[in-house]
């Protein structure tokens, strides 16, 4: 096997792990306090523990964008709970609407013109969302809060990936990737830890699948996305990570019964239609440029 052919397979290996987030978190009866504490703090000592390179590299520049990620973390296990897998994810990537924001106030980045036009069909998906009330169900039962939960979570990842990119400016590299995504998970938990405890009523099968979020669906998951992304094509690799929001939905359907409505689907399409028309186009005017390894 071709090395370029590993790497390609770490990078669909991460996005096939990170996919099962929505359907792991549904399955459990704990809050979302719970699940997003107990996720993160397995997950920052799983990587401390097998990855050298998160031991290295603290700053006080970790903090703050650790604290966006947290809010993330924190943020996506709640909409999680509250809506279906579907609007979680699609509503997650929104990201890069919000950075047409922040990377001018933050980075001192332009703003180009091709990038507004872009973004206009990412609002638009956006909208949909929120135009067919969603019913309530088992697996979905507040889809309103949820949605504006993982609309939050968008602006947080977008924050995440701007600090991400000020830290690799200042340090003349992304190797602060993993620290903070570290930092992040530890922040999280001491965040949740107040309103998860106690712990009652848990199940064998809830820490199980706390267990499984922790080290592979976040654990292993970063450790494949590190090993393969600074190795692929800026393009390639956002099209092979697409296989995450893509897969998302179908794990809640396959294990929950989960189905998104109409309007949402319709939403998700053009959010990542749009991301990846682009990525595309950044790909053909800037072709050595690669995504950020978070």
């Amino acid at each position: 096997m071709s090395a370029t052919t590993t790497h390609r397979l770490q990078l669909l290996g991460a996005a096939l792990l990170f996919s099962t987030g929505g359907a792991a978190i549904k399955s459990t009866t704990l809050s979302s306090w719970q699940v997003a504490g107990f996720r993160s703090i397995i997950a920052a000592l799983a990587i401390l523990l097998v990855v050298p390179a998160a031991r290295r590299g603290w700053t006080w520049h970790v903090l703050p964008v650790g604290a966006a990620y947290a809010t993330t973390l924190i943020l996506f296990v709640t909409a999680n709970k509250l809506t279906t897998s579907a609007n979680a994810i699609f509503l997650q990537a929104t990201a890069p609407l919000y950075m047409l924001a922040l990377g001018p106030l933050l980075l001192r980045e332009k703003v180009r013109g091709r990038d507004l036009l872009f973004m206009l069909p990412v609002a638009v998906g956006v909208t949909l969302f929120f135009v067919g009330a969603e019913a309530p169900a088992a697996t979905a039962p507040n889809p309103a809060r949820g949605n504006v939960m993982a609309m939050l979570s968008g602006f947080t990842w977008a924050l995440t990936l701007v600090g991400l990119r000020w830290m690799g400016n200042r340090q003349g590299g992304d190797g602060s990737a993993i620290p903070t995504v570290v930092a992040g998970n530890a922040i999280a938990f001491l965040a949740c830890l107040p309103m998860a405890l106690p712990v009652a009523h848990a199940t064998t099968g809830d820490w199980v699948a706390v267990g499984y979020l922790g080290v592979f669906q976040i654990g292993a998951a970063y450790l494949l996305l590190t090993a393969g992304i600074r190795h692929v094509p800026a393009l390639e690799a956002s099209v092979l990570l697409l296989l995450e929001p893509a897969l998302n939905p179908v794990w809640s359907w396959l294990t929950q019964g989960e189905r998104p409505g109409a309007w949402a689907i319709g939403g998700g399409a053009l959010i990542l239609g749009a991301t990846l028309l682009r990525t595309w186009w950044d790909a053909r005017t800037r072709p050595g440029e690669q995504p950020a390894a978070v």
